[in-house]
Order: C-alpha cells, then sequence, then structure tokens
C-alpha cells in the first residue's frame, strides 16, 4: 500500500486531489499491561503495519470520512452536529479527533479524508489509535496548529474516551504517535515523560513474532471496565493515587492490608508488571535481549492468574510458543482474546509459527495469524 496509491483511491472518490498523504502505526506492547490507567510504565513499539490518510481541507463545515476497508460511500457529518458516543463504527474514531480537536479551540472548518490501514482489527494492535493519530497529524499540518506529538495523543485519547466511549489509557495513541525505528518507548503514564530504549531484534539475530489469535470473547468490553475500578478501589484503600505509588518492596504489607482477594490481585498485578517493565528496560540497555525472555513468561503468567485477561486461545499460543523453542511469550493487549508475543532466535521462527498453527488446529481454533514484529517509526507524512 504505497501513499500514491492512497492518494489516487482519494482522487477517485472525491474528484479532486488531497493535499497529503500522512501514516500512523498500530502497537503491539513488549511488556506492561494494564499499568496505563493506573499511572504506571509501559513498553510499547509501533509496527510496520499503519493506516494512511489522504486528506484535504473543507471550509464548509463538513466532514467526509471514508475507509477501503468498509464497503459503501463516505460517512458525511456536520461539524456543528457532532456529538459525543455517535454510533458510527470506525468513522467515530477519526470523527472523534475533529470533534476534540474544535472542544479545544482549534479552527478546523471541515475535511475530506480517506484511509486505507494494514493494521489489523481486532487484534489488540491498536487499529483504533492509528486512525486517531494519523488524522490528528494529518489535520495539525493541514490548518496549521502546531501540535506536538504529545498533544496528539493526548487528542487521540480524549476522542476514544469521550467521543467514542472507550476507557483506554494513554499508550495507545502515545505510542503510535511518538515511537521510533528500532526501539521501544519506554513511557510514564504519569509524568508522560518518554525514552527511546534500543530494541534491534534483527542485529541480535531474533524476532519478535505478533500470534493474531482472531478471536475476541464479548466480555471483554465489560470485563475491562471492571478491572479498571477493582483497581481504583485498591488504590482508595490503600491510600494512594495509584497503584503505581505502591512501592514494590512493600507489596506484601500493602496486600495485607486489602480484604477482597479480586482486589489483592488485581493490585498485584499492577505493582509486579511495573517492577518487570523496568527490570526489562534495565536488561535491554545492558544489550541483554534474551535476557527478558523470562519476564515476558512471567507477565503472561500475571495476566493469567492475578489479572484473568487472558483466555484459552491466549494461554494455547503462549504454551504452544514455549514449548517450541521460544525464549518468552506473554499476551499483549487488553486480553480475552486478540495477540500474544514470543521472543525467538531467528532460526527458531518459524518452527515456532508453525508449532502456534498446529495447536490451534488441533484444539479446532481458527488458524492464527503469525508475523514480525518490526520495531518501526511513529506517524509521519508521507505525501
Amino acid at each position: 500500500m504505497t501513499a500514491e496509491r492512497v492518494s489516487a483511491a482519494f482522487r477517485e472518490l472525491y474528484g479532486t486531489a488531497p493535499e497529503g498523504v500522512w501514516a500512523a502505526p498500530g502497537r503491539v506492547n513488549l511488556i506492561g499491561e494494564h499499568t496505563d490507567y493506573n499511572d504506571g510504565f509501559v513498553l510499547p513499539l509501533a509496527l510496520p503495519q499503519t493506516a494512511r490518510a489522504a486528506v484535504a481541507r473543507r471550509a464548509d463545515g463538513l466532514l467526509r470520512l471514508h475507509s477501503s476497508d468498509v464497503p459503501g460511500g463516505p460517512v458525511e457529518l456536520s461539524l456543528d452536529r457532532l456529538g459525543g458516543r455517535p454510533d458510527r463504527g470506525w468513522a467515530g474514531y477519526p470523527a472523534g479527533v475533529v470533534w476534540a480537536l474544535r472542544e479545544a479551540g482549534h479552527p478546523v472548518t471541515g475535511a475530506d479524508v480517506h484511509i486505507e490501514s494494514t493494521v489489523p482489527t481486532g487484534a489488540g494492535l491498536s487499529s483504533s489509535a492509528a486512525l486517531e493519530i494519523a488524522t490528528a497529524l494529518a489535520l495539525s499540518d493541514l490548518f496549521g496548529l502546531g501540535l506536538s506529538r504529545l498533544e496528539l495523543a493526548r487528542l487521540g485519547q480524549r476522542a476514544e474516551n469521550t467521543f467514542v466511549g472507550v476507557p483506554c489509557g494513554i499508550m495507545d495513541q502515545t505510542a503510535s504517535a511518538c515511537c521510533t525505528r528500532g526501539h521501544v518507548l519506554h513511557l510514564d503514564t504519569r509524568e508522560l515523560t518518554s525514552r527511546q530504549v534500543p530494541f534491534d531484534l534483527a542485529a541480535a539475530g531474533m524476532r519478535l513474532l505478533v500470534i493474531d489469535t482472531r478471536v475476541r470473547h464479548a466480555l471483554a468490553d465489560g470485563a475491562y471496565a471492571a478491572r479498571r475500578a477493582s483497581c481504583e478501589e485498591g488504590a482508595r484503600a490503600l491510600g494512594v493515587p495509584a497503584l503505581r505509588d505502591v512501592d514494590s518492596a512493600e507489596l506484601r504489607s500493602a496486600l495485607g492490608r486489602l480484604a477482597d482477594g479480586t482486589v489483592r490481585r488485581r493490585v498485584r498485578h499492577v505493582v509486579t508488571e511495573n517492577q518487570r517493565v523496568a527490570e526489562t528496560v534495565a536488561r535491554l540497555e545492558a544489550g541483554a535481549i534474551r535476557a527478558i525472555g523470562p519476564l515476558l513468561n512471567e507477565g503472561h503468567a500475571s495476566c493469567r492468574d492475578d489479572f484473568e485477561v487472558s483466555c484459552p486461545e491466549l494461554d494455547l499460543a503462549v504454551g504452544a510458543a514455549g514449548r517450541a523453542g521460544a525464549l518468552g511469550a506473554r499476551m499483549t493487549g487488553a486480553g480475552f482474546g486478540g495477540s500474544a508475543v514470543a521472543l525467538v532466535e531467528e532460526e527458531d521462527a518459524g518452527r515456532v509459527a508453525e508449532a502456534v498453527a498446529e495447536a490451534f488446529a488441533t484444539a479446532g481454533h481458527r488458524e492464527p495469524r503469525v508475523f514480525s514484529a518490526v520495531p518501526s517509526a511513529g506517524a509521519r507524512r508521507l505525501l
């Protein structure tokens, strides 16, 4: 999918050339799951798969949105009638960005948008954040808003939280906006400070496989909200602003002060997961990429047992990858389906992928989609 092709599709659709083409990637989280809405730490990387948006300004208060992945013509919206939580499917994400920009006082007067995306949907790889950030960057450039990458991420999160109604943290949008090639992004989700940590898998003779289970269990959305509420309950009970403020050295004592067993498990996951992020960064900065494998395994066990957001398909993918020689594997994303990641030696990648596919076939599951996660660049203008 080239920028020229996206531009040509825009011209065919709208009868005029776009003013540019912008891209924003999906992301996979190496480690640091369900920590972002607890003011914690995460370690995502941008994927080569992107949402590409060809965009032109309008001056008549009309927003026209089209996706090559969705049948039918453009979705047409009046900017004066944009409101929260529209039932517009995929179009809610770019429309929410326009709403958030206007709510913030930015003079966006309308746009024609055509989007083509290679980010798998429903796989926990932030296809929605890619749509948001590609749209936000395009409009910032076209309307001369001069927004920083962090401001773009905040706008994307506000669009998803308030306009679409999904209570996500800030990680997905920040990763899509700010990641750089060959690195993972060590993000402090409270301070919104970050640094790039080298993650050159190819130079080390390694790969990070993404295993898209191609399933999503129906309870995911409600369970996400329930876990977030449990974390907030735990923070209140411990008298801290957020679970990020619970010192890992005091974890045993803190857990002893929590009467509810479910809340105890949720707290234990978040505190230990923040520690795993810190240890992963330390090992990567020491050049010990292979040494992060056990941390990935520990992270999956914690997501499965303490946070209870795994599912049989994710557990099967992680287990099969480990038995076939992966150095470490874990679920990634919100859970209840979606994807897992597996750290493997280059020469073992094919065998691990085959073993996972065979395990799924034996269990009667749909064949998973397996591909390599190459740490890639964040949002950028292409044309």
